[in-house]
């Protein structure tokens, strides 16, 4: 057998993970986020200033350090062990916490739960919601990670994508990648409707021209370097850059006409009739088992054809919770109880999913079926309110230790404005690995796949012993990161809309 074939064997006919463990990778970004910023907090308490020595690169080798490396070792060498290590992490975290809070040099006098009750009535400041930013920028690290790593023996089959039915890490990741964009899309954001709802709908359509242009660039580039690609994945001609274009502005079109506010009940009504139509005609036997590819275009890609009406469903809901989380909130109870309210949904659509699971069908990305749906939607809001619970316990060692300086995390509203310390803070935000990806989301997606296909091209993954595997994943993601790294530096925006 050729290589070709060899590596798609290598990825096709798998059945992935169970719910729990991949819900169990969700605490993972999480405690590394909350360690980089307690890490930071240490110095700062020990040296009274920040940024760290050597700026430029010292932040760039600490945010790869904590947050990519063990994302990298949890998914590879640690797999096997990885309640282990996120015991171990949190552990650390929690020695930290208790460090800084004894020793903080503002000690508080008052009674502990004065001091929380206090805490909770305070109000934030910020930009954008940190949580989000990092939801988002954890999803496309971790995508940015797989997409190499599934070549790779030494990464879990379990991980990878399922052929048909099944929870696999990858399954999860394209569903909460178009969650992540639908969360701070226009609708979600309350962004009026400028001039008629057709010159809208013609923005809309320009605006996607460059995941069109990447999705034919993808395309071409696949056909002529006869580059190994899994079929049943999205098909012949198709590919996840077209499923995002097609989201985007199918979305938007239904969004111009009915209210965004409804969102979430769009969602359930179109996830619901695309699964009724599954199960009451013949499209899902035709999805799976027709495999005469040559007959027409959608015989050829009708895995990504019919599964747009799934992301749509996703995208919907993300819509939903975007409008949630971006309603005008100051003060911290107020945002620890929408985290709790998302903390909740998350296990209202968890019920909805194994009862779907038993009654109707397992979960199936292939077919992005109900089941696909609610379990993106319900992990996707587990992740979140993950990182916005983690956050919120970051703010409050900030606040007790005086370090405000901690970047992609809230900060408590000063009374007077600091120019200062809002000087201070911009200046440590420049040195963010967490805003440099978040500044270029689509740049950092389209070079992580470029280097996937040289990295394939050069190296024989099959055959790699796992320590080999680990420096090529390491080696690949730095190369990634340090791109994006150098463009925040420069203050380079690359948007082609």
């Amino acid at each position: 057998m050729s290589q070709r074939g060899l590596k798609e064997d290598f990825v096709s006919n798998l059945n992935g993970t169970s719910l729990q463990e991949v819900a169990l990778g969700s605490f993972l970004s999480p405690v590394c986020f909350i360690n980089r910023g307690l890490i930071l907090i240490l110095y700062h308490q020990a040296k009274g200033t920040l940024p760290l020595p050597l700026p430029l690169i010292s932040h760039l080798l600490l945010d790869f350090t904590v947050l990519i490396l063990p994302l990298v070792m949890s998914c590879t060498v640690l797999s096997g062990i990885l309640h282990q290590v996120i015991m171990s992490l949190t552990f650390v975290s929690a020695s930290m916490f208790c460090y800084i809070n004894r020793t903080s040099g503002h000690p508080s006098t008052q009674h502990p739960k004065t001091t929380v009750s206090t805490f909770l009535q305070s109000h934030v400041q910020f930009n954008q919601v940190p949580f989000v930013t990092l939801f988002r920028v954890f999803v496309n690290v971790k995508t940015a990670i797989s997409i190499l790593a599934v070549d790779f023996s030494v990464f879990p089959r379990r991980y990878a994508k399922t052929e048909t039915y099944g929870t696999g890490v990858m399954d999860f990741g394209v569903g909460a990648y178009v969650f992540a964009n639908a969360l701070v899309c226009p609708e979600a954001r309350r962004k009026n409707i400028s001039g008629s709802k057709m010159n809208h709908i013609t923005k809309q359509l320009v605006s996607v021209w460059p995941l069109v242009f990447l999705g034919m660039g993808r395309l071409v580039s696949v056909k002529m370097t006869n580059y190994h690609e899994h079929v049943t994945e999205y098909g012949v001609h198709w590919n996840f850059f077209f499923t995002l274009a097609i989201v985007r502005v199918v979305a938007s079109m239904i969004l111009t006409v009915l209210p965004a506010s409804q969102s979430w009940v769009f969602s359930l009504l179109i996830s619901g009739l695309y699964q009724f139509t599954l199960e009451n005609s013949g499209l899902k036997a035709f999805i799976i088992h027709n495999n005469n590819r040559e007959k027409d275009f959608l015989h050829a890609n009708k895995e990504g054809i019919f599964s747009v009406v799934g992301y749509v469903a996703i995208y919907m809901a993300g819509v939903q919770v975007g409008l949630y989380v971006m309603q005008p909130r100051s003060q911290v109870k107020d945002w620890l109880k929408a985290l709790l309210n998302l903390l909740f949904g998350s296990f209202l659509l968890y019920a909805a999913l194994y009862t779907c699971q038993t009654l109707v069908e397992p979960v199936s990305r292939r077919l992005s079926n109900l089941p696909f749906c609610l379990w993106s939607v319900a992990q996707s809001l587990f992740f979140i309110s993950c990182l916005g619970i983690v956050d919120m316990v970051l703010l409050f060692s900030k606040r007790t230790s005086g370090s405000h300086c901690v970047p992609s995390s809230w900060n408590l509203h000063q009374k007077q404005s600091d120019s200062v310390s809002d000087k201070k803070t911009g200046e440590i935000e420049r040195f963010c690995l967490v805003q440099a990806v978040s500044r270029n989301q689509l740049l950092f997606f389209l070079v992580a796949n470029v280097m996937t296909g040289l990295t394939n091209s050069i190296v024989d993954t099959l055959s790699c012993s796992s320590s080999f595997s680990v420096c090529v994943l390491l080696l690949y993601m730095f190369m990634n990161c340090f791109v994006i790294y150098f463009l925040h530096l420069c203050g380079i925006t690359l948007k082609f809309w």
